[in-house]
């Protein structure tokens, strides 16, 4: 068996409605489906919740919860706000800074343009307090393919390790950082 795409990804929202409208307004995502039971179909537990789901574009769909009868939304304190995140593929740099510009427009704090050599990016929160990021590519072929040669020794070095391998080191020198 081989995947053949994300059917979804779910996270949990504080409130349905807010969370359409603002990804609706700010990402310009299609609402596609609403579903709302009383009863969870998996385990059967009495919880009602409402699931909806949000069209991100080449057959991705982004979901969500409103489960209010369950204990107020948190975070992994363990982890750094900055790790869990969504990151969205725009089509350009161009793109990049429209929606950087709109998303300010609408009150949103926004970091970035941040520039990774092989795509550069801008990272904010929804409403719900999910890190998300745009990130248009801009990295070229031999880029890419230098990374592919790589990866498998950077990743045997990290693992014995776990310190950041220097395999691609060339990514942070000046040639190749805007």
């Amino acid at each position: 068996m081989k995947i053949d795409r994300i059917h979804h990804v779910a996270y949990r929202c504080r409130d349905a409605k807010e969370t359409v409208e603002w990804y609706t307004k700010n990402l310009n995502m299609d609402f596609v489906l609403a579903i709302a039971e009383d009863q969870v179909p998996s385990t059967h537990e009495p919880d009602p919740y409402m699931h909806l789901f949000m069209d991100a574009g080449g057959g991705n769909i982004l979901a969500f919860f409103e489960i209010p009868k369950s204990p107020p939304m948190g975070r992994d304190p363990n982890t750094p706000a900055w790790v869990q995140h969504i990151a969205f593929k725009v089509d350009s740099e161009k793109d990049l800074l429209e929606a950087k510009a709109r998303l300010e427009a609408n009150g949103v704090d926004v970091i970035g343009p941040t520039d990774h050599t092989i795509f550069k990016s801008i990272y904010f929160f929804d409403p719900n307090g999910h890190r998300l990021e745009l990130a248009a590519d801009v990295g070229t072929p031999e880029m890419h393919a230098k990374l592919d040669e790589v990866k498998w020794a950077m990743l045997e070095e990290w693992s014995r390790t776990k310190r950041a391998p220097k395999h691609a080191a060339w990514m942070h020198e000046k040639e190749f950082a805007s």
